[in-house]
């Protein structure tokens, strides 16, 4: 066992004395922005100068290098105090803090990864110690790497389920290499935490969540040097170092004291401030420099994943997209390394399963915590380490819409895969039916929104998705449908397939998933009646194939009749109303889930809710009838 070794005086005055010029910098950011948090940065001091100058193995020039030890800064808004660690490294300049939070900087308001050394947006609090245990897994388990993770937390945050989601999936998979730091300054943004600094309690709940847990006085440098140490020798158990520290540690009359969240330094008060602290700098120009990392992660692969081999399904074959999601998926992963699944207990219902046989190692188990299960994914997808894929139900996936959205401001590239949507799922009910997800990832800003509608064009879509920079959302279904392309069939993004189409089309109509199905039956009707209609499957309805969709309704006089297994608002029917709105004469009907369903049969609830066949016989008649 190796033991102990205190550092020598010098290092340890070093370290306070970092501290000391982490909140000076924090303060004059503040004061320059006039806004910022620097009271929140001034509890954190201690423990960023240990982590940053002592404890954590980086390249400082090289932040973004794959053997770094990563650090995540959950507690967003203390964002200037880790500018001030990076320019004390030497990576940020002193001039540059003093830009913080304008337009034309990089160093925003909370962290994003505009910025090399940030892997994750936060901000939102109580996400980065999910984002922080998707980087732990990966460097355990698919890196096998030496670098080691480190997320800290302020204490307000730790009210949020997530994080407590966060702590249960760390201690399930003994993550031995994460370190989350709880900066337990007592005061939230209006009033105090709720356990104020009752540090036994704190400690009893991340025990009780299997962690090993230490209590320190965060502004003791000479403790947290030791507890990092001691985290460092803990094998098969995550750690938790609660530290007791002090909001606005070191400014008078302000430590410790309410109302000064998210408020800089009165200008009156600002320079004997920083006259205190510059006093109690001992030795200005000593400078600590953190320790380089092992050499021993390769750089990320970034080259292109094609699927090994075409879809082998014939045309007429029946197959529900959810099953053939799995499949694709586990043929992609015989092509790359760095494809792995993660499932919220879901895995036999969206076929995750298939991969997760296939590449056991590969797979994660997230359990019923969808928010936490995104949170890793995008942990997981950080510095390309992996191309993520992550599946539930599409209508769970609602719960973690934060995280979805943080997912954006991170840049993320991961991959989520949203099954059983819409009316169509039958007996279930309404609270396992998806209606509401297309409008949520259509709002995303880096989302590409697949909804692939037989067999072949699912895995086409998890091959597109693969490669596809941003957040990639796949709809499957529940039903089996019939496959309707030949396995040689090209797809990209944002271009649709005109499945049925005539010299005499009189209406376009398009679905997607099982409405696409019920529109080709439709079209069917429609011609023995001596009518013709265009069917157009869009494929990805974000970017939608606006060209394509225009060219057809003008060859069909302008009618157009979207149909859908999602409620009216924010799905395909507004993405053509969005599409086609500047078109004179252009008419849309859009058949959609109006109202709260129920339990039924699929073919039931198709035709209650006017989205089955008939139902789109119907609306050609009514066009003509108008």
């Amino acid at each position: 066992m190796t033991s102990y070794h205190k550092p020598d005086e010098k290092t340890l005055q070093g370290l306070k004395d970092i501290a000391n010029k982490l909140r000076i910098s924090s303060i004059k950011a503040t004061c320059a922005s006039n806004s910022g948090h620097p009271t929140s940065c001034c509890s954190a001091a201690e423990l960023m100068s240990v982590l940053f100058f002592h404890t954590m193995r980086y390249n400082a020039d090289d932040p973004r290098n794959q053997c770094n030890d990563r650090f995540v800064m959950s507690k967003g808004h203390a964002a200037p105090v880790l500018y001030a660690a990076w320019a004390e490294a030497g990576y940020v300049t002193e001039s540059d803090l003093l830009n913080l939070r304008k337009i034309d900087s990089d160093l925003e308001g909370h962290p994003t990864p505009k910025l090399a050394f940030v892997d994750v947006a936060t901000g939102s609090l109580g996400q980065g110690l999910g984002a922080a245990c998707g980087m732990a897994y990966t460097g355990k388990n698919f890196d096998k790497s030496h670098y080691r993770v480190y997320c800290l937390l302020g204490d307000g945050e730790c009210s949020e389920g997530s994080v407590w989601e966060a702590m249960a999936f760390a201690s399930h998979y003994q993550l031995d290499n994460l370190v989350a730091v709880l900066d337990v300054n007592r005061l939230g943004q209006s009033e105090a935490a709720p356990l104020k600094h009752e540090m036994e309690t704190y400690r009893k709940r991340t025990e009780a969540f299997g962690w090993n847990t230490y209590v320190v006085d965060g502004h003791d440098v000479e403790e947290l040097c030791k507890a990092f140490w001691q985290a460092q020798q803990v094998k098969s158990k995550p750690t938790c170092i609660i530290a007791k520290t002090y909001k606005g540690k070191g400014l008078k009359n302000i430590e410790d004291q309410d109302n000064w969240h998210g408020k800089p330094i009165p200008k009156d008060r600002v320079d004997e401030i920083l006259k205190d602290l510059q006093d109690q700098i001992q030795v200005p120009n000593k400078t600590l420099s953190p320790e380089l990392p092992s050499e021993d992660t390769a750089p990320a692969d970034l080259s292109p994943i094609s699927l090994p081999s075409p879809p082998a399904y014939k045309k007429g074959d029946k197959m529900a997209t959810r099953r053939a999601y799995g499949l694709a998926l586990a043929k992609l992963g015989q092509s790359s390394q760095r494809v792995v699944a993660l499932d919220g207990d879901t895995k036999n219902s969206t076929f995750s399963e298939t991969f997760k046989k296939a590449f056991p190692e590969r797979y994660i188990e997230c359990f019923i915590a969808e928010q936490n299960m995104v949170g890793v994914a995008i942990g997981c997808a950080t510095r390309d380490r992996t191309v993520a894929f992550a599946s539930t139900f599409a209508a769970f996936l609602s719960r973690a819409y934060d995280q979805i959205r943080m997912g954006a401001i991170s840049q993320s590239n991961v991959n989520l895969v949203g099954s059983h949507c819409g009316v169509s799922i039958g007996e279930d009910g309404p609270s396992q039916m998806a209606l509401e997800d297309l409008a949520m990832f259509r709002a995303i800003p880096t989302c590409t929104v697949f909804y692939p509608s037989d067999a072949v064009s699912t895995e086409r879509a998890v091959e597109l998705a693969a490669n596809t920079k941003g957040i990639c959302f796949i709809r499957t279904s529940r039903p089996d449908t019939a496959v309707i392309y030949a396995p040689e069939e090209k797809f990209e993004v944002g271009l649709a397939k005109v499945v049925r189409q005539s010299d005499s089309d009189q209406v376009t109509v398009i679905g997607a998933g099982v409405t696409l199905h019920e529109a080709l039956t439709a079209a069917d009707i429609l011609a023995k009646e001596g009518k013709n209609i265009r069917v157009i499957d869009p494929f990805t309805i974000k970017p939608l194939d606006a060209s394509a969709i225009l060219a057809s309704a003008r060859a069909t006089g302008g009618r157009i009749i979207t149909v859908e297994d999602h409620y009216k608002e924010g799905g395909l029917g507004e993405a053509v109303l969005a599409a086609v709105g500047e078109e004179p004469g252009f008419v849309v009907t859009r058949l959609a889930v109006t109202g709260v369903p129920r339990s039924g049969k699929p073919q039931e609830l198709l035709d209650i809710f006017g989205i089955s066949a008939k139902h789109i016989v119907q609306a050609v008649h009514q066009t003509f009838a108008n």
